[in-house]
């Protein structure tokens, strides 16, 4: 891990190469390709060093493709809704970018609505383009529209932090009860259980281990909890 500045040069290379937030390719005057930074930041890559992106503290999200946010259906035009997921632009909607969607068979949303979508495009001189369903099989696999729950807003890192596996805190909210969490890469973070005082738990506890907000560690969180009522 070192840190960057906007347009420095990144070592990022693999033959399957997937930039995250930050990084841009472009091509050189000599036929190479180069890895940019477009923010400043720390570099970070996966174990493999196939994924790449620069972890900072910003709040505006920028979108990726291939990335999974959580919207928020803004309007309709035509076809298409418009949903805010925290970006600059709104992003498009198919009404035919859900599993099995047809002209009789097409989701009934509301302004309001809450989404789990995947951004299927994202370029800076184009608004962003989202999907309901997995690129390869066509199914929702998880995507679509979330009802009840409740939405938590957090840091983008936050949500990284999430995502990943090996992070304590969803595994450890979910040995004390039952319930359900769709994570964006937005700073978004839907959760859902049956009683509202574990929603509600499950909440504060994410903004609790926020490095934006309290950045308690496991241990604290844990003290954290057992300080709610459930």
């Amino acid at each position: 891990m070192f840190t960057v500045l906007p347009g420095e040069s990144v070592p990022a290379q693999h033959v399957n190469l997937k930039l995250g937030p930050g990084l841009l390719q472009e091509s050189t005057s000599d036929g190479q390709t180069s890895v940019l930074s477009t923010r400043a930041g720390d570099v970070q890559h996966s174990a493999n060093r196939a994924k790449w992106w620069i972890e900072s503290n910003s709040r505006r999200y920028v979108p990726a493709p291939q990335e999974s946010v959580i919207g928020v259906v803004a309007g309709r035009a035509g076809e298409n809704w418009r949903v805010d997921i925290g970006s600059a632009h709104s992003a498009s909607l198919d009404g035919f970018a859900f599993e099995g969607a047809s002209k009789r068979n097409k989701p009934n949303l509301k302004v309001g609505s809450l989404l789990y979508a995947r951004v299927s495009l994202a370029h800076k001189d184009m608004e962003p383009e989202l999907e309901c369903f997995d690129a390869q099989t066509r199914k929702a696999e998880g995507f679509g529209e979330l009802k009840g729950g409740f939405l938590v807003q957090c840091s983008l890192q936050m949500c990284r932090m999430l995502l990943d596996p090996k992070h304590f805190l969803l595994p450890m909210l979910g040995s004390r009860f039952p319930l359900e969490c769709a994570t964006g890469m937005n700073g978004r973070v839907w959760v859902s259980a049956k009683d509202p005082r574990q929603v509600i738990a499950m909440a504060r506890c994410i903004q609790a281990a926020d490095p934006d907000g309290g950045g308690m560690d496991e241990q604290s969180v844990k003290k954290f909890l057992d300080t709610l009522d459930v």
